[in-house]
């Protein structure tokens, strides 16, 4: 496996952990401290793995930004947007650490797990923003106007079968 494959398989890690931590965050509201040390946990552990995934991206696109189709405009876009991700994922995951020590040895007050809950709302739409980029760097049919170039594509296909 190389640290392509490594980008490719944990990209998915921050996107549809930023979706989970938000329902642990909705869980620890109505549930008990427990739930909500398992979320900052959890949040603390997704700034760990958006590090990760954002230090193999720029391998990543070494390896793919001579293919067709791909710009480079579309890779710094995609970029821009993973080191603010990346940068809001982790201070948000120090944070959720830093709640765990604050409040280690004591039940945390709502206002935290409400919080939690607010910050994960941002952090999953920041995490589908910044992936749709990244999709919109090797599947042409999500790029702005790319619904067109597909069904020219679809027309093209149809067309050579025709002639056979």
């Amino acid at each position: 496996m190389s640290i392509v494959h490594l980008h490719l398989f944990l990209n998915h890690l921050p996107v549809m952990g930023a979706v989970f931590a938000l329902l642990l965050f909705i869980g620890a509201l109505y549930r008990n401290a427990v739930s909500l040390n398992f979320a900052l946990w959890f949040l603390g552990g997704l700034g760990a793995a958006a590090l990760i995934v954002y230090l193999t991206g720029e391998p990543a696109a070494d390896a793919i930004e001579k293919l067709p189709g791909v710009t480079e405009a579309l890779i710094e876009e995609h970029e821009d947007a993973a080191l603010f991700a990346s940068i809001f994922t982790g201070v948000l995951g120090v944070l959720a650490l830093l709640m765990l020590f604050v409040y280690r040895h004591r039940t945390a007050p709502r206002w935290v797990a409400v919080s939690g809950l607010g910050a994960t709302m941002v952090l999953s739409a920041v995490m589908a923003w910044t992936a749709n980029l990244g999709g919109q760097i090797r599947h042409t049919e999500i790029r702005a106007g790319g619904g067109a170039a597909t069904q020219q594509l679809e027309r093209r296909s149809g067309d050579a079968e025709g002639d056979r």
